[in-house]
């Protein structure tokens, strides 16, 4: 719950920010219009390169594969003892 307020604080405080941009003449009205725009089209970036980031840098983990191939050798042993063919051991 504590991150929907954090997340509806920042589109608060971004959308103030755009409201002031607005109603003042600091930036061209023109270019203020397409603020918006501009900030789905950042977010969408920051999220590929955060997507892109996270699986370049993908932890391994050796105790999941351990447990993983000790659940494979009880799948294949309860598969033997109901007698399905297994083909490679």
């Amino acid at each position: 719950m504590k991150h929907i307020f954090k997340i509806v604080a920042i589109l608060v405080a971004i959308s103030a920010i755009w409201v002031a941009l607005l109603e003042t003449s600091t930036v061209p009205r023109s270019y203020t219009w397409l603020l918006p725009i501009y900030l789905v089209v950042a977010l969408g970036c920051y999220g590929l390169f955060m997507v892109g980031f996270g699986l370049m840098f993908f932890p391994t983990c050796p105790q999941e594969a351990i447990l993983l191939q000790q659940d494979i050798v009880e799948a294949k042993e309860f598969l033997a003892k109901k007698g399905v063919d297994m083909g490679s051991e």
